[in-house]
């Protein structure tokens, strides 16, 4: 009797540790209410976000052209009709990543049913899972958004995204459109589709493998670094929007300053010294939501 109920405990011991290393069963967020999440794994979960980071639409200038082509593709999906991935590349600091979540949280206004749902590069490989997530929100609609994507010679995660773009057997859900931003239009380093050219058996058939990925995104929006007007248009208007006063000829000749030290010019570089000028000027501004 002894032996047995010393077996008994030690099958039960490895039942509570067997337990204990399985991750509970995923709950169904609730989808009506936040308008955005952050995808995570181990375990895999939707975590709410309550206040995203993102500025006005307004205040992103000389972007206009691809401001106006996303505004209006995401408002086509977020009423159910028909709708491209988007890949916007380019310029760093340029206000790619801005744009995006400045779309969503405009039309998001209009259409509560439009969430954005982040997903990290390195979790591209979990993307199945979360799509058959949101293949159940029947009465939302899902932007799935992937910050600063780009792939590096022996990463293979780009074939998880082919999941989202193509769908596979089963499909991309009706509800779930990807926007992407990369500063690499092919995603792929330059060098690493002329080294396909340059060793592969047959070298054109490599090379479309690895650029094919980015014909996928049925809009491709570019990026071009600003010329000195809009660097200094876009100062102007953060100036405007959070009633910092200054002369025109000592902000130009702060502004070109600054940018000379910083060595380029870019929305980014323009935020950045529009942060110092406010704090000089004693002047409070919010910190979310201001970084292009």
């Amino acid at each position: 009797m002894e032996q047995e109920s010393v077996k008994g405990d030690t099958v039960e011991r490895i039942a509570a540790a067997l337990e204990r290393m399985s991750p509970a069963p995923l709950a169904t967020p609730d989808f009506d209410l936040p308008g955005a999440f952050v995808w995570h794994t181990e375990p895999d979960r939707l975590e709410a976000v309550e206040n995203v980071a993102r500025i006005s639409l307004e205040l992103l200038l000389g972007i206009e052209r691809s401001r106006d082509i996303l505004l209006a593709n995401t408002r086509q999906f977020a009423q159910g009709l028909a709708a491209n991935n988007a890949l916007l590349w380019g310029a760093r600091g340029m206000g790619k990543s801005s744009l995006v979540k400045a779309i969503h949280g405009k039309v998001h206004s209009e259409f509560s049913q439009l969430k954005i749902v982040e997903l990290h590069r390195e979790d591209l490989p979990s993307v199945s899972r979360l799509l058959n997530i949101l293949r159940q929100a029947e009465t939302a609609r899902f932007v799935l958004y992937c910050d600063d994507l780009s792939f590096s010679h022996d990463d293979q995660h780009y074939k998880s995204l082919k999941a989202v773009l193509d769908g596979g057997i089963e499909g991309r859900p009706d509800n779930v459109i990807l926007y992407a931003t990369s500063n690499r239009r092919h995603l792929m380093p330059r060098d690493m589709i002329e080294n396909e050219r340059g060793s592969a058996i047959n070298p054109s058939e490599a090379v479309e493998e690895k650029v094919s990925l980015s014909d996928r995104f049925g809009l491709w929006l570019g990026f071009h670094s600003c010329d000195q007007d809009q660097y200094l248009a876009m100062i102007r208007g953060y100036c405007s929007a959070y009633s910092v006063e200054i002369e025109d000829k000592t902000l130009w000749a702060e502004a070109i300053e600054w940018q000379a030290t910083r060595g380029s010019r870019s929305g980014r570089v323009a935020w950045q010294y529009f942060c110092d000028l406010a704090g000089r000027r004693g002047v409070s501004i919010n910190s979310r939501g201001v970084e292009i």
